[in-house]
Order: C-alpha cells, then structure tokens, then sequence
C-alpha cells in the first residue's frame, strides 16, 4: 500500500435530476455502456410545474439527483444512454449536465497503476 496520491485526470462528472424512482434505470444503462457505477441522492425541488391553485402553493417534488464519474472519452456514451434510459427528452423528465473534474484521487488496484504507467 502506498501512502502517494495518485490523480486521475480527464475525467467528467455526470449529474442527472430526475424524478423519484427513475435512479435505478440510470445507474443500469450506464453500467450497460461500461460505466463502473454512481452515487444517488434523494433531492427535493420546486418549480413552476410544482404550482398550485389560486393561492400559489408550492408542492414539493422528490427527486434523485444521480452522479456518475467516467473518463472524459466515455462521457458522450454515457449520456446518451442515461438521456435516454431516463426519458430526460419528455417533459417533466429531468435534466442533467456535465462537469469537466480537474483531477480525481481514489485507490487504484497495483494492476490498474501498471497498465496506465505503461501506456505513458
């Protein structure tokens, strides 16, 4: 085990916001397409869908807010299966954006470190 820290770059991060419920059929497609897995969050939102009556009442909506991380060189794949999988081009569906992640630290397998340092 080695106390150096190792950075991983040209990685994004995937975020989608999608209704209650929808989050296993995200994380599904992208593992589909090769992606390793992700992290969900339960969310709660409000919106001008989420307005009510004469008085303006506001209704909170649950949502699941899905993050995945994948190489940067994966993250069109990735997309276009959780788009899809989620129905984010429906009304109501959600949305989700891409952040561009500087630099990624985590444990990398003694294997894994090998591979890449040979494809340097």
């Amino acid at each position: 085990m080695s106390d150096t820290m190792t950075y991983l770059t040209d990685a994004t991060m995937i975020t989608a916001v999608v209704p209650a419920g929808r989050a296993d059929d995200l994380l599904k497609a992208a593992r589909d397409v090769g992606a390793s897995g992700g992290i969900v969050h339960q969310a709660r939102g409000t919106g001008a869908r989420e307005l009510l009556g004469l008085l303006g009442i506001v209704v909170e909506a649950e949502r699941e807010v899905v993050n995945i991380v994948v190489p940067a060189d994966y993250q069109e794949l990735v997309t276009n299966a959780i788009f899809h999988a989620g129905g984010l081009g429906k009304p109501g569906g959600g949305y989700l954006y891409l952040t561009a992640l500087e630099k990624v630290a985590t444990y990398i397998p003694e294997a894994s470190m090998a591979r890449l340092q040979a494809g340097d």
